[in-house]
């Protein structure tokens, strides 16, 4: 990566008044968050993720799918933040402009090491929610609060088995999430695409939305994706790389 290039990119965002950032999963990959396929492994190498991963599923086995989650979610909790990471935050923090982080990514890493301004597009996998929907969609529950050994627990307000608080195939995103994120997208002047593979959708049409409206697309990511033909600007590596490399040629 040639320090032309690092410091083209630096300027583009410096100059940005409304910079949206897009990650995916290769950030938390780089924090040892397994992706959504490479999950399974292990006990779990016997099944297909579409299998586990979705209301239908949850339905015929519900204490399978939970334990699942349980077990992903024991992974990201030994997770920590990564270089990339804090880079992002410390980007937020010091932009002049407006900054949103729309993540695909369903831990709260990007959340530890300090971004606020963030859009949740898959939920977050840390948090439970009454599968019923008895309070209104989310009705969130506090699984510290619960005292039961039922797997899994049960919402305390109307009976019903309490799920992760993701996206499952077949379902639709949070409509708050997928509303800010379109609008984000087509307001910002520049979006910065980090790890994500662009194969995804709704997320993966946000990029695209952007360039449509004028926006200019930086991509970090070593490879090559459908979003790269359309990015103005592409930095062939890892985030936890290269974004701190990005920082300090915007502090200079």
């Amino acid at each position: 990566m040639s320090q032309e290039a690092l410091h083209r990119v630096a300027n583009l965002i410096q100059s940005a008044k409304h910079l949206v950032i897009l990650t995916g999963a290769g950030v938390s990959k780089e924090s040892g968050v397994p992706t959504f396929r490479d999950a399974m492994d292990g006990l779990w190498s016997q099944y297909d993720p579409q299998q586990l991963a979705t209301p239908q599923a949850f339905e015929h086995d519900p204490r399978l799918v939970w334990e699942w989650y349980q077990w992903r979610r024991d992974l990201v909790h030994q997770a920590k933040p990564n270089a990339g990471h804090y880079a992002l935050a410390q980007l937020e923090a010091q932009h002049t402009g407006e900054v949103l982080t729309v993540t695909q990514n369903v831990d709260d890493l990007h959340e530890q090491a300090g971004t606020r301004r963030i859009v949740h597009l898959h939920g977050n996998i840390a948090r439970s929610k009454c599968a019923s929907s008895c309070q209104g969609e989310p009705t969130i529950i506090d699984l510290n609060t619960l005292q039961t050994e039922d797997v899994p627990p049960r919402c305390p307000h109307c009976g019903a088995y309490l799920r992760p608080d993701v996206v499952w195939f077949g379902e639709s995103l949070p409509p708050y999430a997928i509303a800010r994120a379109i609008e984000a997208s087509q307001n910002c002047d520049v979006m910065l695409v980090v790890g994500t593979s662009g194969l995804v959708s709704p997320a993966a049409q946000l990029p695209s939305m952007a360039a449509q409206r004028g926006a200019a697309i930086i991509e970090v990511n070593p490879e090559s994706t459908p979003i790269t033909p359309i990015a103005v600007a592409k930095l062939n590596d890892y985030s936890g790389v290269v974004l701190p490399q990005l920082l300090d040629a915007i502090g200079a």
